[in-house]
């Protein structure tokens, strides 16, 4: 196990870990403190939001079977598409930083974020539908077609209303990992931009 653990990148262990842990225990918080959402797939919880900062940010409990702004849900194939898309973005990142891909160290840095936020909501997926109370007496392979990510951060932009009328200023709700990944993407475009300056010099 120490053998394993010692050819690991030592920024996976330090940055990877501690940000896929944070995830899974803000998300397991949230499906235990809140009511499972009622009427299917996809609803928010009946509770309450739990304000953080009134007017902007509260905790609230939503289930994604999709991709970002929920695109997928309500479909047969999206539980099944989306977790063979992160078991292959998995697999793509290790490739990548093996062939030496990722550069410097905001590359570095965006690799290690997009593990920690892919494992997150792939962990999400494969688990998460055998705590659903509504599917607990169905087949193995039902309950982990009900696989969703937990959704939790919900908050409200100034002028988003104006960008989406339909959104009442409210952006879609959002988890750690997906942050993680949305960061990650952050860092890889300024890593992009940093290796054009080296080939100009």
């Amino acid at each position: 196990m120490l053998g394993v653990m010692s050819r690991v990148p030592k920024i996976f262990l330090f940055l990877s870990l501690p940000l896929f842990v944070l995830d899974q225990v803000t998300k397991w918080w949230v499906v235990f403190r809140f009511e499972e959402p009622a009427g299917g797939r996809f609803n928010g919880t009946a509770d309450d939001d739990i304000v953080v900062i009134d007017g902007f940010l509260w905790w609230t409990r939503v289930h994604n079977q999709g991709v970002a702004f929920g695109m997928g849900n309500g479909t047969s194939w999206a539980p099944f598409v989306f977790l063979g898309v992160l078991v292959a973005a998995i697999f793509m990142v290790v490739i990548f930083w093996r062939k030496g891909a990722f550069e410097g160290w905001t590359a570095k840095i965006a690799a290690a974020l997009l593990l920690a936020g892919i494992c997150g909501n792939l962990t999400d997926r494969l688990l998460q539908g055998f705590w659903l109370e509504r599917v607990k007496d169905e087949s193995f392979f039902e309950r982990l077609s009900e696989g969703y990510v937990v959704d939790f951060v919900k908050v409200k932009l100034p002028g988003y209303e104006k960008i989406v009328p339909k959104s009442g200023g409210f952006f879609p709700s959002f988890n750690v990992a997906d942050s993680c990944i949305s960061v990650a993407a952050v860092f890889l475009f300024i890593s992009a931009f940093r290796k054009e300056e080296k080939r100009l010099e």
